[in-house]
């Protein structure tokens, strides 16, 4: 992965290169070695000229390559590796390259601007509504039926941006407390400056292989066993918002696939989305990884620190590491990757770990993706 900053002077064809160049480094591969590029990045308007993904198709390896284009907004940088897993597992690809791009830079249009293109024209954008104006409606219901304070979603916040320190692509690692967290500027209440990740550019990049040419790469391969993925409505006024349905169902598809009953005890540790630190939260509870409104009790008791029971986003997640968007959850694939493997140095989690999970959440806050990963 790229260093993950405001990075102005640079495009994205150029950030993408750089990823996916330390990819195919890191796996003993060149160019001439990938069977398929498969692409995430933001819809055109984000940057302001269209047909973004042929422009960034050659810095992203798909030169002359079979390629495919995702997008599912935030949940995007999970389900890139899940594209490219598709290609592979199908026996159409033996390498595949799997690259997530973002730049959000303040010379880029505004996000917002595209966000509103997409709310519903007749019932929600007469409301004026932004996507944090929703996420502050969500943030306080959940507050409001699990009698969640500030203080327990801002331990969040405190958590990941010190993991980050030991992060060398981090933009936004801190020592910070709770009391910072709380005093931060009101962006839309209950929603505060350092409840929000950062907005970022940068890229990141993994390599898919078949299992025959893995073994081959490599003595210590990290396996895919599970992937999954759920659509809910786009209506975010038709949901539940104290709880993420849309991420149970993903979660309990890749459960199924990785044979695995009791996520609680079977999850060694996971990366979870979290631009919001109350998201983290809503998470670990769609994750089935703590029961509902329980995830705040975890992380007031230690559980989810590196050191913990259940480490979750020991890399520092989006709220320490930054958020372009696209890439923000192929970061979290590799942080499982390098967990998995014992090479995340400083953010190595205490505990052996065995089994990984990488989750993203995206588009109008009803799409989850889910990776599950073993040693």
């Amino acid at each position: 992965m790229t260093l993950f900053r405001h990075r102005m002077l640079e495009t994205g064809k150029e950030m993408a290169f750089e990823a996916a160049r330390m990819a195919l480094d890191s796996a003993g591969l060149e160019r001439k070695d990938v069977d398929a590029v498969v692409l995430g990045s933001a819809p055109d308007a984000f940057d302001g000229f269209h047909m973004k993904g042929e422009q960034l198709l050659d810095g992203a390896g798909g030169f002359r390559k079979p390629y495919t284009r995702v997008f599912v907004g935030g949940g995007t940088g999970v389900f890139v590796p899940i594209a490219a897993w598709w290609h592979v597992a199908s026996g159409l690809a033996d390498v595949v390259l799997a690259v997530g791009e973002e730049k959000m830079s303040p010379l880029q249009p505004h996000p917002q601007y595209a966000f509103w293109t997409i709310f519903d024209q007749v019932l929600e954008r007469p409301l004026g509504v932004t996507l944090l104006w929703i996420f502050a409606l969500e943030m306080r219901r959940y507050m409001h039926v699990y009698n969640v304070s500030e203080e327990d979603i801002a331990l969040v916040a405190v958590k990941n941006k010190a993991n980050a320190l030991d992060h060398p692509a981090a933009q936004l690692p801190a020592r910070i407390t709770v009391e910072d967290v709380l005093k931060s500027e009101p962006i839309c209440a209950p929603v505060k400056r350092l409840d929000v990740s950062p907005t970022s550019d940068g890229a990141a990049a993994v390599v898919l292989a078949s299992e025959e040419l893995a073994r081959k790469l490599t003595d210590t391969p990290v396996w895919i066993t599970g992937v999954g993925w759920n659509v809910d409505t786009t209506y975010w006024t038709n949901r539940d918002l104290c709880y993420p349905e849309y991420l149970e169902k993903a979660a309990r598809m890749a459960y199924k696939m990785a044979h695995i009953t009791n996520p609680r005890k079977e999850i060694d540790f996971a990366e979870v989305y979290d631009p919001f630190d109350y998201k983290e939260l809503h998470h670990m509870e769609g994750l089935l990884l703590a029961g509902k409104g329980e995830a705040p009790k975890l992380t007031r008791e230690g559980v989810t620190q590196r050191d913990g029971d259940l480490p979750i986003n020991p890399s520092g997640g989006l709220l320490g590491v930054g958020n372009p968007i696209a890439a923000a959850g192929v970061m979290k694939v590799a942080e499982v990757f390098w967990q998995l493997r014992g090479e995340a140095g400083k953010r190595q989690v205490k505990k052996p770990v065995n089994r990984g999970l990488a989750q993203a959440w995206g588009d109008l806050m009803q799409v989850g993706t889910v990776v599950i990963m073993e040693r």
